[in-house]
């Protein structure tokens, strides 16, 4: 019988179809930094694929380089810790030992944004898609659901390049069915609109659907492209959707400067100019809340989205 992945919570997936890919190629590696019961991948990868899974303990920056040097000698390393362990904190690391060297390094940032959750400020890192997206030779995805999660995982375990991805922890809302194909160089159009284009990316996708298909039913047409790739950024289906919309609304579970929004608004600045207004976070760090008080404190929660495709379909009008 096969597996029905959108029971499981997404870090499950992750481990899960780590496993698989050992399997499969067994220089694919899984390292930790003490966090393997977080990310998923602890007990049932170590317990199956011993070899293949280390350790390192809480030394980010050491597991970087550890990863960099498997590399060097043909292995696939996985490197996985919270999203503020594997981006801000050993981010040198990956510019010279990773990026700068172009080397085959996969890293994987869990819980990330509000999704941090009672970990509070220090821990939700809201500029990781930012700094990622800025380094050359790094590609950057946040996959929406559990099966965009694996094709991701078998995309890049597949592919050589420097690699960072957002996972995020629970489970989430179903998007795609098996059928789903993951292409970074192209967008999801997830709906199709006249009025407005709503563009997300990641763990806001599951929100943006919803939105979308509620807003149609009152006389909104929302055109909804889903990014599971920021960088590499399609940007002709953007400018496609704006050209026909001139409406654009940006949603993330991030800073509004420098990641999702960002990268449309480069674009479209260039390409397109169209009103755009961006949802996340703004220059702010984060607090120990619930993920509805961050929505509604920052403004990026489904009535927020909902709120300013209206205004901007309205504006036009």
């Amino acid at each position: 019988m096969t597996k029905n992945f959108h029971d499981l919570e997404m870090r499950f997936v992750y481990g899960e179809t780590l496993n698989e890919l050992i399997d499969e190629n067994p220089n694919v590696m899984c390292l930790e930094a003490d966090l393997s019961k977080a990310s998923g991948t602890n007990p049932t990868l170590p317990s199956r694929h011993p070899a293949n899974f280390l350790n390192v303990g809480v030394a980010e920056a050491n597991m970087i380089s550890i990863a960099a040097g498997l590399a060097s000698e043909g292995k696939i390393p996985f490197c996985a810790s919270f999203t503020c362990f594997a981006s801000r904190r050993v981010y040198d690391q990956i510019t010279i030992s990773v990026a700068y060297a172009n080397m085959n390094v996969k890293i994987v940032g869990t819980t990330p944004g509000v999704t941090a959750g009672p970990n509070g400020g220090t821990h939700m890192c809201f500029q990781d898609l930012a700094i990622m997206r800025v380094m050359p030779n790094m590609h950057v995805y946040s996959p929406c659901d559990a099966l965009e999660l694996r094709a991701v995982l078998r995309y890049m375990a597949s592919t050589r390049q420097p690699t960072y991805m957002q996972l995020v922890r629970h489970q989430v809302a179903k998007i795609f069915d098996t059928e789903y194909a993951f292409d970074p160089e192209r967008a999801v159009p997830l709906r199709e609109g006249r009025d407005v284009t709503l563009v997300s990316t990641g763990y806001m996708t599951q929100f943006a659907l919803p939105v979308a298909d509620e807003l149609r039913r009152e006389g909104v047409s929302v055109e909804l492209l889903h990014y599971p790739s920021v960088k590499p950024f399609d940007a002709a289906t953007l400018v496609a959707s704006a050209q026909k919309t001139r409406a654009v609304v940006t949603v993330e579970n991030q800073s509004i400067l420098g990641g999702l929004g960002g990268a449309v608004c480069e674009v479209l600045s260039e390409q397109c100019p169209t009103r755009v207004v961006r949802l996340g976070v703004p220059n702010q760090f984060g607090e120990v809340a619930s993920e509805q008080y961050l929505f509604d404190k920052h403004g990026f929660g489904p009535a927020q989205i909902a709120a300013a495709c209206q205004r901007l379909a309205g504006e036009k009008g």
